[in-house]
């Protein structure tokens, strides 16, 4: 069942939180998923429902990592890869590779595969060195509206859609070097309660109805475009630094 939505019915509120985390027993891989559904206006919804509001909600993502550990941890931006840092460019967490994405009438998804980091196990850093693309590991932002019956979606004046934050195929450093339990109770939990933050905080900083989304640093899908991109992105203007 739903949760009760906030008080302000003309406003964005997010229902239906959940968290999900596993473990691969022979591989150790990491695969953990938050998701919820943000309940607002359809006509906030059509408006937002574009490639470049999906490219803001990824930049608003990472800013939002980075105000919330006020700026100790934020994304260091490369031509070809984006890296979370801890403090200075040369302490990389992880680097991911330069965003994809998929996106049609209903569904869309924004998608960085996992390079290399402190936080990747150095045993795992060939799959994301040139390996096979499905073992490598990712993290990404799903988002798909959902329908509550049929011919509501022209009919109802609120509209909901369901985001998904992933994390698959990962190989935490601290579960190989130290233990499982350590990794449990440091940087998993740590990852789930922000993630989980994030998810209401796109309710909390609406206006209008509509989610405050960080304008893109680099502005990929901000062109006019003819179709729905999918697969990479186009050639990028030069890359801006966080």
């Amino acid at each position: 069942m739903h949760r009760r939505l906030g008080r302000r019915r003309r406003g964005a509120a997010i229902s239906d939180l959940s968290d999900e985390t596993t473990r691969d027993t022979r591989t150790g891989a990491v695969r953990s998923v938050q998701a919820a559904e943000l309940v607002l206006t359809r006509r906030a919804l059509d408006e937002i429902w574009s490639p470049t509001y999906l490219e803001r909600l990824a930049r608003t993502y990472w800013r939002f990592l980075a105000r919330v550990t006020l700026g100790l941890v934020h994304v260091h931006y490369s031509h070809r890869e984006r890296s979370v840092v801890l403090v200075l460019p040369m302490i990389r967490l992880i680097t991911f590779a330069e965003p994809e994405y998929e996106m049609d009438g209903a569904h869309g998804v924004v998608r960085w595969r996992i390079v290399r980091g402190l936080l990747v196990a150095r045993k795992r850093r060939t799959d994301a060195a040139g390996g096979n693309p499905e073992r490598q590991g990712h993290l990404q932002i799903e988002i798909r509206r959902c329908e509550d019956g049929q011919g509501t979606r022209q009919t109802t004046p609120r509209a909901r859609l369901r985001i998904e934050i992933e994390v698959a195929n990962f190989y935490p450093a601290i579960a190989f070097a130290f233990s499982r339990r350590l990794y449990d109770i440091t940087q998993s939990r740590i990852h789930v309660l922000v993630t989980r933050a994030f998810l209401r905080s796109l309710a909390r900083s609406s206006r209008d109805g509509i989610p405050d989304l960080a304008v893109s640093k680099v502005g990929r899908m901000t062109t006019p475009v003819a179709a729905a991109p999918s697969g990479r992105d186009p050639e990028p203007p030069a890359a801006r630094a966080s």
